[in-house]
């Protein structure tokens, strides 16, 4: 018996659930047993991210379940995890990743009026979004899902993974789907990252079952770069590698509306090695913005 440490949420539970089918069909049987925690983030859901500590505020309180022996392994959305490993634990499996982009339900982008409200609890998104139309207001934007999608401002709109709406078969509700090259993507966006023990040699080799090569290279590139910055970074930022081999990253030195802000775009080759133009590209990023 595996016991899967996760929040409770519908999107945390149904990804986990997943995760569990597919070690129990890849491993020829092993049972999976969800055990559900509540996080710093769950406990405060009406104040925005940015303010409660950012990344990890979704993931510590999982996390320590498997550090405390009460589950094995532990589930989370990759975006959620903090640049650095945390002590005794390590990712055994990057899940293959869904659709890493950005969408606005409620209207497009074109078509929102001069001014409109736009809801999002992600000030990447809200700096990004404001480059493009520094003229929409932006408010925070918390809660579950179907929470969120009852938020939609009048006559405006709210920003949300594709991924997450994906997971609940919800993708009906998208307007439009924002071009990752303009609208870059929160590093891991998309992707399930499964943790467990260092020391736990069996649940990795388990985990190992479950892991996908190709979403593993370009989340760690990903990674790389956020690691780069610092992990208190708190500065709005994204990076997403493609299908294509292509990394684009973002980075601002505020969400003010002229704060600066640059986006790169790289190929990834054969002769370079991936990971330090990652860390190349966030030292030119913050440069950049300085």
């Amino acid at each position: 018996m595996i016991r899967l440490a996760t929040r409770s949420s519908a999107q945390a539970r149904t990804q986990s659930e997943i995760v569990a089918q597919a070690i129990t069909t890849l491993s020829g049987g092993e049972r999976v047993e969800l055990v559900f925690v509540e996080t710093l983030g769950d406990q405060h859901p009406d104040i925005p991210l940015h303010i409660i500590g950012g990344q990890g505020v979704f993931v510590k309180e999982v996390q320590h379940a498997v550090l405390n022996g009460s589950a094995e392994i532990a589930v989370h959305s990759a975006k959620d995890l903090p640049s650095l490993p945390t002590p005794g634990l390590i990712v055994g499996a990057w899940c293959e990743r869904r659709d890493a982009r950005d969408a606005l339900v409620g209207s497009r982008l074109d078509d929102l009026v001069h001014g409109a409200t736009v809801a999002t609890g992600s000030v990447r998104r809200s700096k990004q979004l404001s480059t493009l139309r520094p003229d929409l207001r932006f408010v925070d934007l918390r809660g579950n899902i179907q929470t969120r999608l009852k938020k939609i401002p009048e006559g405006g709109a709210i920003v949300m993974a594709v991924a997450a709406l994906q997971v609940l078969d919800l993708t009906e509700n998208i307007a439009e789907i924002l071009d990752p090259n303009v609208v870059v993507p929160m590093i891991g966006q998309g992707c399930v990252a499964v943790e467990c023990r260092v020391d736990d040699l069996p649940t990795r080799e388990l985990l190992g079952l479950v892991d996908h090569p190709l979403t593993r290279r370009a989340v760690e590139i990903e990674r790389m770069f956020l690691a780069e910055l610092g992990a208190g970074c708190s500065m709005p930022v994204g990076a997403y590698v493609d299908d294509t081999d292509v990394i684009t990253t973002f980075l601002a030195a505020g969400v003010e509306v002229d704060a600066p802000w640059v986006i790169f775009h790289e190929q990834l080759s054969s002769t370079t090695d991936p990971y330090q133009l990652a860390v190349e590209l966030a030292r030119k990023s913050r440069h950049a913005v300085s």
